[in-house]
């Protein structure tokens, strides 16, 4: 799916920017099971609807593995714990230790795919048009950045492609094939700094840093920003003041706590869940809408 066809992504760059502030402080925040099963969830939710089939299957491939390496790691390197299922070099593994491992690989998936979520929907002209006034050089690092990496992979593949082309590029054996990506890696760092000079010097010639110089930008802020910053600020709210009032409270060691259930802490459940699932939620309502509309035509 183009960019252009994620409906979330369609909002002011200020309501995605605090959006997913408050998605992130959140998963990175708390060890809750239930707040970081929601997170996740949202994030699988969302990739799911605004990505190919092609590119989630790539995808399960990525976190699939890093979730179950995650897992592992914790119980094998932490000890504590006062259940222990086996022995392993004369070091328990602990029941306790498995789950924190098992709740950390959650909100590190949670996390990725809520980052690669806004790379997707903040492209570099809104954080321009959104830091831009503030901080030129910040803006301008922050939208280099998040077009670096597949900038990079489309032009490692035209200098593969221009190699092979010349014949220069060879995979007879191992060798061949170190000395051939070698090559390549050579060329694209050649062109990324190059790239990067030009850059610097082509805003620094239009006058980027001037005082005074004034910002255009296509962006208008509408009603319905309003509405989905009032309710991306009311549902961060709700979940803040659970949290405070430690609704949300979850520990692992020495032992297992219970997940609070009262009222509040459904509460705070119900909002969190809510807030990791607006773009999904966004997504599908535009996708019926667009289908009831074509059905009238």
């Amino acid at each position: 799916m183009n960019r252009n066809d994620i409906a979330f992504a369609r909002f002011h760059p200020t309501v995605l920017f605090f959006y997913f502030f408050c998605l992130i402080l959140f998963t990175v925040f708390t060890q809750n099971p239930v707040l970081l099963l929601s997170a996740l969830c949202g994030g699988i939710l969302f990739c799911a609807v605004t990505n190919t089939a092609k590119k989630n299957l790539a995808a399960a491939k990525l976190y699939v593995p890093m979730f179950l390496l995650v897992s592992m790691t914790n119980p094998i390197f932490s000890h504590s714990g006062a259940t222990p299922l086996f022995f392993m070099n004369d070091n328990p593994v602990t029941l306790e230790a498995l789950l924190c491992g098992v709740d950390l690989a959650v909100q590190v998936c949670a996390v990725m795919l809520i980052c690669g979520a806004f790379s997707r929907v903040m492209e570099s002209d809104k954080l321009l048009a959104l830091f831009g006034k503030l901080s030129p050089r910040l803006a301008t690092v922050l939208s280099m950045a998040l077009r670096f990496i597949p900038l990079l992979k489309r032009k490692w593949g035209e200098i593969c492609e221009a190699q092979r082309a010349l014949g220069y590029f060879r995979e007879e054996s191992f060798f061949d094939r170190i000395a051939s990506y070698a090559r390549v890696f050579s060329a694209l760092v050649t062109w990324a700094l190059e790239s990067s000079v030009d850059t610097a010097a082509s805003m620094s010639a239009r006058g980027y840093e001037l005082a005074g110089k004034k910002h255009f930008s296509l962006f208008r802020f509408t009603r319905g920003d309003g509405i989905m910053l009032a309710l991306t600020t009311a549902l961060s709210a709700v979940t803040l003041f659970g949290i405070l009032l430690g609704k949300a409270d979850f520990d692992f060691y020495p032992r297992i706590s219970e997940i609070n259930t009262d009222i509040f802490a459904i509460i705070t459940y119900a909002a969190f869940g809510t807030l990791a699932l607006l773009p999904f939620i966004f997504e599908v309502k535009e996708a019926l809408k667009w289908k009831y509309l074509r059905s009238k035509i």
